[in-house]
């Protein structure tokens, strides 16, 4: 019963962002209909609320002091899954429900001199991990960022790249590897074609700082193919994590790349009497025009005391995606706050393609394979191999429609005592973000 409470809350706040998205959508698209034509209507139209200085466009709502000194924007997003599948041999409960909210976002971010950024963003979708980045960034120096509080450590591509932005509904089963958000500091800084990122972490700001022990990461990149048409990314990062005596419990798990299946197939359980956590992970991506090829490799290092041995865990993917009638993502090098620098933005509609100016929106097919393997030192967890396909259909600047098929297979698999499971699954999303 608290459960199906907590449900319909989530559905209601979910709503009403999506109901608020829309709204402003609507209205700042009828609005520039009404007095201009697609050829002259600029690339983001405004819709006056009659008040100075504060205006409703498709990134929210903005405030802005007289001397445009000082910005306020509130956005958000909303992520609708609908889904089904099975299993062979089937698991009872494998799915949470047909239908999930994955993420109703509300977000606020203030500008100040375009040199200092505080970000805020809470996650109205969960209770474990409501805040999402809580951090203030300096940019004020060309080249450099300087971030302290709650964000993405610097660590792999496919995290780093914002949830609107993701190729998939999911990322690939290596991420279940990555730090992701964690609270501490942070310098990053880069070039024309380079970049480094390193920091110190301490835990997640929702389950305490102090838990979880101190991390140091790092990250570099550098493009040695860069055009507005073409880029050839290569990257290289590394982390180590070491836990105090208080705090040694430690676990990897992994559950096929689609939200809706809430069953792990594979699982290390706790790992008893972790020292230290030593990642390093690999990335390359190589895009011209409309096509993207682009992988990773991670690997994470359990070190444990007494005569217990340490245990090697590591995964891979590697992914396609054409965007078939529109551009190929835009590569930034820089950013406003935290890490997530020299990654791979969103897919452009331009004002030609959009349904609201009379275009068919904009079209993207995209597959990938990846692995992950927490089968070593004794520790029974499973190897997994995920087969997912996807299209993705991008009506407006707004908005993204997703379809993704998942063919997984689970060898070792706790779940059934360590037999081999498969599992297929269908999931789709309706995304709204502003």
């Amino acid at each position: 019963m608290k459960r199906d409470f907590r449900i319909h809350q989530r559905w209601l706040a979910g709503t009403a962002i999506g109901l608020a998205a829309l709204a402003g959508w609507a209205h700042s698209g009828f609005a520039a209909d009404a007095g201009a034509s697609a050829q002259t209507l600029p690339r983001f139209v405004q819709a006056d609320l009659g008040v100075p200085g504060v205006t409703l466009d498709e990134r929210g709502i903005t405030v802005k002091s007289p001397d445009d000194a000082v910005r306020f924007r509130i956005g958000g997003r909303l992520q609708l899954d609908p889904g089904f599948g099975g299993t062979n041999p089937r698991i009872p409960d494998g799915f949470g429900s047909n239908i999930e909210v994955r993420r109703a976002w509300i977000e606020t971010y203030l500008t100040i001199n375009n040199a200092v950024e505080l970000a805020f963003q809470y996650d109205l979708n969960t209770d474990r991990t409501p805040i999402q980045d809580a951090a203030i960034g300096y940019h004020g120096i060309k080249g450099l960022v300087v971030s302290l509080g709650n964000f993405k450590e610097p660590f792999s591509l496919q995290q780093l790249i914002s949830d609107n932005n993701t190729t998939f509904v999911e990322r690939a089963l290596p991420d279940s590897l990555v730090p992701a958000r964690n609270t501490g500091f942070a310098v990053a800084g880069y070039g024309d074609r380079w970049t480094l990122a390193g920091g110190v972490f301490g835990g997640n700001i929702n389950t305490g700082v102090e838990l979880g022990g101190i991390a140091g990461t790092v990250r570099a990149t550098y493009a040695p193919i860069l055009s507005e048409s073409e880029v050839l990314h290569l990257g290289v990062a590394g982390s180590f994590r070491s836990y105090d005596q208080n705090d040694r419990s430690l676990s990897f798990s992994s559950k096929p790349e689609e939200f809706i299946f809430q069953t792990t197939l594979i699982n290390t359980s706790t790992i008893r009497n972790a020292n230290n956590l030593t990642r390093f992970g690999a990335e390359v991506a190589y895009q011209n025009g409309p096509l993207r090829v682009q992988g990773e490799y991670i690997r994470a290092d359990v070190g444990r005391s007494g005569a217990l041995s340490g245990a090697t865990f590591e995964g891979g993917y590697v992914e396609g995606a054409w965007v078939i009638n529109g551009k190929g993502r835009r590569y930034a090098l820089n950013t406003d706050y935290g890490t997530d620098v020299a990654i791979f933005k969103g897919v452009q509609v331009g004002e030609t393609e959009r349904v609201s100016r009379g275009g068919i929106g904009v079209f993207e097919l995209a597959a990938r394979y990846s692995i992950l393997n927490l089968k070593d030192g004794g520790i029974a967890g499973g190897v997994e191999r995920d087969w997912t396909a996807g299209v993705n259909w991008y009506p407006d600047r707004n908005i993204r429609l997703m379809a993704n098929y998942t063919h997984a297979t689970a060898d070792g698999s706790p779940v059934v005592g360590g037999q081999r499971i498969e599992a297929d699954i269908a999931e789709f999303r309706l995304q709204l973000y502003w």
